[in-house]
């Protein structure tokens, strides 16, 4: 009888032996060649297990002989000739052939793929990898010339049998033995018999010691151990493997180590000690190291030995110490980055060859000058510090990058770019740097700077003639200093530039001789003054163009566009109108999901996706997770089950996509409690993968969101519980960083899907939150987020300044930036009415309309107060930007600014809130709605409401824009509708208007006045009838079936109405009079109506 093991797939359980079945059932079966009519059909037991085909002999029973079939090397083929059928061959001369029919296709399939896995692995080589073994049983190796086995991520604890331990014993030939992710403890002494044994894996096992065993096997050079339960490391368990050369104990728990007795040792060259909990480390005993890891402990002191050292991985710990001696003239890689280090060790200058120095992230103050002397420097990180100079004369700089971002230099030394002959990249960003140094004293130049990072400095006019010192330019970032104007005399000259950012400047123009760039693909100049829109079109390589939240008035497009275009951006353009062009969808690896009137306009969603490196889930998710949530809304109320059981059914709905790709989420939720007409709004955060959320409180940061990585003790101890392997890279399974994270199903349970959830009440200190990609917060701290957007008013520009801020820092994927601003005063609702009782929850916005609210002039619309103090009001704005690194494209979906100016007085002798302020007499006024979240958003081609794009938007139809006023209604005949007037160069605009059907009226209004009301289509709205009014510059986009926008059409200039000047005074006379009007009849309600009614006529929407 062949040795066989039996095994299935799954967590195991105990069947009174050590054979587990893998794929079994009663099939009939054929043994022998099918045309001879010897041999017939009968049902009998069939099993795969380990390598072997078993067959029972007794017809339908798993008792008495069984037949044993090995099929590593043989075949397994279709019989076309019967239904469902399968040939299983072995190999060699006396090769059998048995024939098995299944009686589905889906059992069919199963044991064709895992049969062919089998037969195609070779004699010598066996992979038995997650195959749920418990035991390795005497009988399973039936070749003596094994020299591969793999049994990775099994339930083996080697607890062998006398005949298990003579099986080892025999596998002489065995090179490779393979046992991660098992629940090993020790091994059996019958190992040291293999002495052709060259490699054994031991990572995630349970072993709290090095095996002694392992002492015997000579040809070994790597001991591979990490992932265990080692706390204490002892030097002379190791002292006795003179063998090993390459030590890897990662993800351990050690923090110390033993050996005082030891003087050195000679034989260990790499040392990984990464992911442990080592307070300090003296590795000068390791005399011939020549790679140190350490990265991720809590080290204050580390002391190397220099002799044969070459690279030096440190970062991630508490450093203010770090000694190597003597001085390491081999070594040419050192990462000492985010430490607590306030000097340069002195040493480091005289490291002879070394190529890449990353200090970044410290304390430090100054760098010596001897260091840019060294003519072996290639790369010098050094942001994130305190400079505030840099050497001043430079000699002899070979230095081909250097980054010196996010510190406090006011100058780059004078002749920096004059000595650099091989500095090809150059980021001074986020400095204080007013001026640059010159590239050349005269006409001739030997500059070969390409890439030119200056954004967020105070950086001038002056400067731009500089640049041409650089004719080799291709990349240049000058976005948010002070520039006001740009030669096109200078542009001329950089014909090799590729790509630019100046966004955020005072730029009026953008010269005419960009035409000169041949080469340029991406163009981004958002919120600067632009009026008059470039000549990018005639540049046969532009991709994207974003002039967003400018002062373009006109946009005059060819009829054929740039054929390589994706993304054009127009948005935030308040003076412009044109017609839209959809263009070609631009594929990104992050999406974003705006539903401003979620749940019967009650609450509000917002949410960034990010896939890392596919777009397939970024825009599952985007389509799916709202709907999700509002059915899980129907279940429950409580913020952490609806927030938990929408990711968990959204991992089932990614069905196929979700096996083998995965993407980061975050959602936020706005709601209020309808039952609760006393309560406040809550905003509850969810969130798995990279993307977060965090909030503006009182200008400080605070968190709304977690990110499980392999650094949170509880994640290691549940990945090591499931016997995952996380690789050198830090991924579990060499696939994701993240332990929870939507996708990647198959690895379940390691990778789960539970997001963290956290719920907050916002108050009035809360200004803002926003939400991210993984790019944006990997280039960002949540502490300069906050502050880069503070004081930006505008959501819209503020998304954009989080994006270009992080591709100027030096972000390379795809970057997603959702900006919502809140104003959120004491009391929620409006009780002007009601005198102080609490009216029902109000509303959002109606469906399928994405909001902006206009800043306006405070002379002509200001926002009285309420007198009561009883106003209240939550208004926010969303934003949201994207942008892909790749041709450095900016998408982004921000609406202006929401105005609350309380400035002016109430009307005297009546309550009133900030949802029905009174309309005074000398100026024309445009209310605001209360509780209200408005965006100008859609991303990745979908929005969660609408898609179809509005205007001002040229893109990859990923933008929707509708600008609405919000006026809000009154009970019955007693509110009147005041009309909203926007002041203009002519005159005042009285804006078109349009009915809205989807809102709800509850009876005809009458409104007095002179001036009728045109609709968006040109007619004109009836005098006798008003009512709860969002004003659309367009029509309500629709949905289309092919998923692309199309815009609708804008409204004429005709449709609006303009009232000169010198008719202005006798019109708001004429407002005066209505307004008079309107409180005498509001008075006459009052008396008439009873308060136990005011339920039914009382009306909130937004």
């Amino acid at each position: 009888m062949k040795p066989i093991i039996l095994h299935k797939p799954g967590k195991p359980h105990s069947t009174g032996s050590s054979e587990r079945i893998q794929l079994s059932g009663m099939y009939n079966v054929r043994k022998g060649k099918i045309h001879l009519p010897v041999n017939r059909w009968t049902r009998r037991q069939a099993i795969l297990c380990g390598t072997c085909l078993i067959v029972s002999s007794v017809k339908e029973s798993q008792t008495g002989k069984m037949h044993v079939l090995p099929l590593i090397g043989g075949k397994v083929e279709e019989v076309k000739k019967h239904q469902h059928c399968l040939a299983f061959s072995s190999s060699g001369p006396q090769s059998q052939t048995y024939y098995i029919c299944f009686d589905n296709f889906t059992e069919y399939l199963r044991w064709l793929r895992q049969a062919s896995k089998v037969a195609s692995q070779r004699i010598s080589s066996v992979d038995l990898s997650c195959c749920s073994l418990e035991h390795l049983p005497a009988n399973l190796f039936y070749s003596q010339d094994l020299t591969h086995l793999n049994l990775k991520q099994n339930f083996l604890r080697l607890n062998p049998s006398p005949s298990t331990s003579r099986a080892l014993s025999e596998l002489q030939s065995l090179q490779t033995f393979l046992l991660d992710g098992n629940f090993l403890h020790s091994l059996p002494d019958e190992l040291e018999h293999m002495h052709q044994l060259s490699y054994v894996s031991l990572s995630f096992n349970e072993f709290s010691d090095i095996p002694g065993v392992l002492e015997k096997l000579t040809a070994m050079d790597k001991l591979c151990m990490s992932g265990n339960c080692i706390d204490t490391l002892n030097l002379q368990v190791l002292k006795r493997m003179p063998h090993i050369k390459h030590v890897d104990l990662r993800l351990n728990s050690i923090r110390t180590l033993e050996g005082d007795e030891i003087d050195f040792l000679h034989h260990v060259t790499q040392l990984d000690l990464r992911d442990n909990k080592l307070g300090e480390l003296d590795a000068t005993v390791f005399n011939n190291v020549e790679v140190l890891h350490c990265e991720r402990n809590q080290l204050v002191t580390l002391k190397v030995s220099g002799y044969f050292l070459k690279a030096l991985y440190a970062s991630c710990n508490e450093l203010v110490h770090l000694d190597v001696y003597p001085v390491p003239n081999c070594l040419a890689y050192m990462d000492i980055s985010r430490n607590h280090l306030e000097n340069l060790p002195e040493w480091v200058c005289d490291s002879r060859k070394l190529e890449v120095l990353d200090v970044g992230h410290n304390q430090i103050r100054e760098l010596p000058a001897r260091l840019f002397y060294n003519s072996s420097l290639r790369k010098l990180l050094a942001g994130h510090n305190m400079l505030d100079r840099l050497p001043d004369r430079l000699e002899r700089m070979q230095v081909e990058v250097l980054d010196v971002q996010h510190n406090q230099l006011l100058e780059l030394p004078s002749n920096l770019l004059l000595k650099a002959d091989s500095l090809r990249f150059l980021n001074a960003s986020a400095n204080k740097l007013e001026m640059l140094p010159p590239a050349t004293l005269s006409e001739e130049t030997h500059s070969i700077l390409q890439e030119l990072y200056l954004t967020n400095n105070n950086l001038t006019d002056k400067c731009v003639p500089l640049l041409t010192g650089h004719p080799h330019l291709k990349i240049l970032h000058m976005a948010y200093n002070r520039l006001q104007s740009f030669p096109a005399s200078k542009m001329a000259k950089l014909e090799e530039l590729e790509e630019i950012d100046i966004s955020g400047n005072k730029l009026k123009a953008i010269p005419t001789t960009i035409m000169n760039c041949r080469r340029m693909h991406t163009v981004i100049a958002h919120s600067n003054c632009i009026e008059v829109f470039p000549e990018v079109m005639q540049l046969s390589e532009i991709k994207c163009v974003d002039l967003s939240c400018n002062e373009l008035s006109e946009v005059t497009l060819p009829e054929n566009l740039p054929p390589k275009l994706q993304e054009l951006d127009l948005t935030g353009n308040p003076r412009l109108a044109l017609d839209h062009k959809t263009l070609e969808l631009l594929k990104l690896c992050v999406a974003a999901l705006s539903a401003n009137n979620f749940c019967d306009n009650r609450e509000a969603l917002y949410g960034v996706f990010d896939g890392d490196r596919n777009v397939e889930v970024p825009y599952l998710l985007q389509c799916t997770m709202s709907d999700i949530l509002a059915e899980e809304l129907q279940k429950t109320k409580n913020e952490e089950e609806y927030m938990i059981n929408t990711f968990i059914v959204m991992q089932r709905k990614l069905g196929t996509a979700g096996q083998k790709l995965g993407g980061s989420a975050v959602l936020c939720h706005i709601k209020h409690d309808p039952m609760d007409p006393g309560g406040c709004f809550t905003l509850t955060s969810a969130n798995v993968g990279k993307c977060q959320t965090v909030l503006c409180r009182n200008g400080k940061p605070l968190p709304l969101s977690r990110c499980y990585v392999m650094s949170c003790e509880e994640e290691l101890k549940r990945i090591k519980q499931h016997k995952a392997i996380i690789t050198e890279d830090g991924k579990v399974n060499g696939v994701t960083d993240s332990t929870r994270i939507l996708g990647y199903t198959f690895l379940h349970p390691s990778v789960v899907p539970r997001p963290h959830v956290q719920s907050i009440t916002l108050t009035p200190q809360d200004e803002f939150f926003i939400l991210g990609s993984k790019g944006l917060w990997d280039s960002l701290s949540m502490d300069e987020a906050v502050e880069a957007v503070r004081n930006v008013p505008d959501a819209l520009a503020a998304a954009k300044k989080l994006c270009t801020l992080a591709q100027s820092y030096g972000c390379n994927d795809s970057i997603s930036a959702v900006v919502v601003q809140l104003n959120v005063t004491e009391d929620s609702f409006c009780c002007c009415e009601l005198n102080g009782v609490p009216p029902p929850s109000p509303g959002i916005f109606p469906q399928s309309v994405n909001v902006v609210i206009k800043d306006r002039p405070t002379d002509a619309l200001g926002m009285p107060s309420s007198s009561s103090g009883m106003a209240s009001e939550i208004s926010s704005e969303i934003s949201t930007s994207e942008m892909s690194s790749e041709v450095g494209s900016t998408a982004s979906d921000e609406p202006p600014q929401v105005a609350m100016n309380e400035s002016s007085p109430a009307y005297p002798g009546e309550q009133r809130c900030m949802l029905h302020p009174v309309c005074l007499s000398n100026s024309f006024q445009r209310q605001l709605s209360s509780a209200t979240f408005s965006s100008a958003f859609s991303d990745n081609g979908l929005d969660s409401d609408d898609e179809e794009p509005i205007e001002g938007v040229f893109t990859n139809g990923s933008r929707v824009e509708v600008e609405v006023d919000i006026h809000c209604s009154r009970a019955k005949e007693k509110q009147l509708l005041q009309v909203p007037v926007e002041a203009s160069d002519e005159g005042i605009v009285i804006s078109a208007n349009e009915d809205e059907p989807g809102l709800p009226r509850k009876a005809e209004y009458s409104t007095v006045g002179t001036i009728g009301r045109r609709r968006g289509n040109g007619s004109v709205a009836p005098h006798e009838r008003s009512h709860n009014l969002i004003e659309v510059a367009t029509d309500a986009p629709l949905r289309k079936t092919g998923g692309y926008f199309a815009a609708p059409a804008q409204p004429d200039p005709d449709d609006q109405f303009i009232i000169p000047p010198e008719l202005e005074e006798e019109v708001k006379e004429i407002m005066k009079q209505h307004q008079e009007q309107q409180q005498q009849q509001q008075q006459q309600q009052q008396r008439q109506y009873p308060m136990d009614h005011l339920a039914d006529y009382y009306d909130t929407p937004l």
